[in-house]
């Protein structure tokens, strides 16, 4: 179904595939993919070439929770972040919802191996034919405790100023373009306000220093997801850092979050982004670019279907007639 699902859309200009994660440590969504083992490749490798198949092109999106991870995932241990924190709210896991656990603050001479996770997952993201990575430094998981002062209380070089806070995203993101190539290294990070427990108190200097950095290590294109708020999962009408961010970055900017036709038009034409990407909708409408680009009425999704088993809400939305 993964392969039907994602060829449907080949005709998006690009696909980011879901949360994909690196280990085990960093997965902690039920029936959520992984890419760190031989099975996983040999899983992926019919959905690339169905995709490949039918005229697209899809990266995959590297995963790590962080303290979103619960001890059921973990054979009881505890997440790790970068610091001894819980996040709030409740996890899914494969018994229900369970509060989160307080994560342990990852050691010094552990970061070095959660960089080659990073790595791994890279290289067997292209053995199972996938056109490059992205990074997920966004939505308050791994790298995104890291980033931010209200989840990180570290005291040496990963933590305190901005530029110890960045530094494990600069890490990662160098390692994972010196495997698979800068051009096929892409970043997406989320500069919008409280994301599931992870804020800061200065978003504009902390995220235009990430994306300083990320423009000297030259990836593809920097992911913003920003501004407006579903399901509780960030804050609303925050000020918009894309406009700071586009001042210092000079590669390809994607813009992303509850984005129609117009504002998509609008963004595109003042030059504030490169490209817009497009989630939810995408769900509901396998044929997206064409409705957009036709004008014609998108078809809403079914919520009650987001995260289910089988077909049903995946692969059985409707096309635009042949005309």
């Amino acid at each position: 179904m993964k392969a039907q699902y994602y060829a449907q859309r080949a005709g998006a200009g690009l696909i980011i595939a879901e949360a994909t994660g690196i280990s085990q440590e960093g997965s902690g969504w039920p029936s959520a993919p992984g890419i760190w083992s031989d099975e996983q490749v040999a899983a992926w490798q019919p959905v690339t070439r169905a995709v490949h198949d039918a005229g697209g092109r899809i990266i995959l999106q590297l995963w790590h929770m962080g303290r979103i991870v619960h001890p059921d995932f973990l054979g009881g241990a505890a997440p790790v972040s970068s610091s001894a924190t819980t996040a709030p709210g409740n996890a899914h896991t494969n018994v229900g919802k369970q509060p989160y656990a307080q994560a342990r603050a990852l050691r010094l001479d552990e970061i070095p191996r959660v960089v080659a996770d990073y790595v791994h997952a890279a290289q067997n993201a292209m053995r199972a034919g996938f056109d490059g990575v992205q990074v997920h430094a966004a939505n308050g998981y791994l790298i995104d405790q890291f980033l931010r002062d209200n989840s990180n209380f570290r005291t040496d070089a990963y933590g305190g100023p901005i530029a110890n806070r960045i530094r494990l995203l600069g890490e990662v993101t160098q390692a994972v373009a010196d495997t698979v190539g800068a051009d096929r290294t892409s970043v997406r990070l989320s500069p919008n306000g409280d994301t599931q427990g992870c804020d800061d108190s200065n978003p504009v200097a902390l995220f235009t220093a990430a994306a300083a950095a990320l423009n000297d290590i030259g990836i593809g294109f920097l992911e913003l997801r920003e501004q407006k708020d579903f399901g509780g999962f960030g804050t609303t009408d925050v000020p918009r850092v894309s406009p700071d961010i586009r001042r210092v970055f000079a590669g390809s900017l994607v813009l992303n979050q509850e984005y129609d036709r117009a504002r998509a038009d609008a963004d595109l034409a003042s030059g504030l982004a490169d490209a817009i990407s497009f989630g939810r909708p995408f769900i509901s409408n396998p044929d997206l670019a064409l409705r957009l680009r036709n004008g014609a009425a998108l078809t809403p999704d079914n919520y009650k279907t987001w995260y289910s088993p089988g077909s049903e809400g995946y692969v059985d939305y409707p096309v635009l007639a042949a005309t």
